[in-house]
């Protein structure tokens, strides 16, 4: 197969991108130039085309699927379902309980949205921590690849890695679940990391099918106390000198990074240090830019999202209320994925100036449009509020102030307060 690298560093300009392209607003060539230089990433499946990185609008991915201690599939469905109507770019499917490929394969059939997995869960979950084997990692690889999945997170850890955390004075150490499991598998066979070791091997596979390579964020904080530290740079060096190797493969590639909680004075430079030290996409989880904000985790990371793809993030994994408590439920999905998209919009506004919607639906609220306000709304079924047009609400009744300066305080040229804001 001819990956989407390899076209662009040809000189063609693939149907993908000319999707993205036109979704996006960007010329064709300078946009496949983007992806030949790895600076861009094109995420597909079927028809459907996500562009992810540099210039691009920040995209959101909703994380879903079961657990070993909660496993409900007519409800992981649905929330996918939720995530898709609701505008999510990506969903991950991270089961671990249940019949797993059958979970993934309903997700599938019930949404058109690029599909994200982390195939070392299945392999974990289905042979366990003590008896995983090599094979066991790479079979589970191979069966995923040819189900169509549009990008796999692996976590890369590497020994020297391993013993650099051993010896961090972190309150949490490594919070990041994939991560855990490969230093397991490592210290209990007592080798090198199997997807490292065979990273060739892995390439082939990922450039086979075109799927996109996320390099996972196992040296991540687990609380705002745990400043970036050794392992944390170490691991983005290593994982930059892997996206090298994999774009020379022509195989797409996405960094993680600065997820997990981060002091929120930390980071715009911490994202900023990313991006100066690689070209490639940044994948962030949240950050969390405070420890105490239990049963509102999706608000606290809406805070940090936006600081993060303000500063230059490409893309963000959201938050919902459930986090460190449990799975969430379908209306929780909707929570965190509704303030995650608004992270995402606002880091835009940062990025690229003003936005042509937000002074439509200004125009729209001051007209006392309601039904014009709610379509440009992020969350349309939210915003779709029962106040008669052309009336205001029942905030301010018949001291609404736009209300109020339409009737006794226009100008003398007769132009109304609609117009002289535009």
């Amino acid at each position: 197969m001819i990956t989407e690298i390899e076209a662009a560093q040809a000189g063609t300009i693939t149907d993908a991108v000319r999707r993205v392209a036109a979704s996006e607003g960007r010329d064709p060539g300078e946009l496949s130039r983007s992806v030949a230089e790895g600076r861009v990433v094109i995420m597909k499946r079927g028809d459907v085309s996500l562009g992810i990185g540099d210039g691009l609008s920040t995209k959101v991915n909703a994380n879903i699927g079961t657990s070993p201690a909660c496993c409900n599939p007519e409800d992981e469905v649905e929330k996918a379902r939720i995530a898709e109507s609701l505008g999510a770019h990506t969903i991950s499917d991270l089961s671990m309980g249940g019949d797993i490929t059958l979970m993934r394969s309903r997700i599938l059939a019930a949404t058109a949205l690029p599909l994200t997995t982390v195939p070392t869960y299945q392999a974990v979950a289905e042979t366990g921590l003590e008896h995983l084997s090599d094979e066991d990692l790479f079979g589970n690889l191979r069966r995923q690849a040819e189900e169509g999945i549009s990008s796999f997170v692996l976590h890369l850890v590497s020994g020297k890695l391993l013993d650099g955390v051993r010896r961090s004075p972190r309150i949490m150490g490594v919070v990041s679940k994939g991560g855990s499991m490969m230093a397991a598998h490592m210290v209990l066979r007592g080798c090198e990391n199997p997807y490292l070791a065979r990273f060739d091997e892995l390439l082939d596979i990922l450039h086979r099918h075109d799927i996109v390579l996320s390099l996972g964020n196992t040296m991540r904080s687990g609380c705002i106390h745990d400043a970036r530290d050794r392992p944390q740079v170490m691991e983005m060096r290593e994982n930059v000198a892997l996206a090298r190797r994999a774009h020379e493969a022509g195989v797409q590639v996405i960094l993680e990074g600065v997820g997990g909680h981060v002091h929120p004075r930390r980071i715009p430079g911490y994202i900023s240090d990313y991006k100066k030290k690689s070209g490639f996409p940044l994948f962030v989880a949240g950050p969390l830019p405070t420890d105490i904000a239990m049963g509102n985790d999706h608000i606290a990371g809406c805070v940090g999202a936006a600081l993060a793809s303000g500063a230059g993030a490409d893309y963000l994994c959201y938050i919902t209320p459930a986090e460190h408590m449990g799975l969430p439920t379908p209306a929780q999905v909707r929570e965190g994925l509704a303030a995650f998209l608004i992270a995402a919009h606002i880091g835009d506004l940062i990025k690229y100036g003003r936005d042509d919607r937000d002074e439509a639906l200004a125009i729209r609220r001051a007209a006392l449009d309601w039904k014009g306000q709610a379509a440009l709304a992020l969350d349309h079924e939210k915003a779709c509020i029962a106040n008669p047009d052309g009336d205001p609400c029942t905030m301010c009744g018949s001291f609404c102030a736009l209300r109020i300066m339409q009737e006794f305080c226009s100008g003398p040229d007769g132009r109304d307060t609609v117009e002289r804001s535009r």
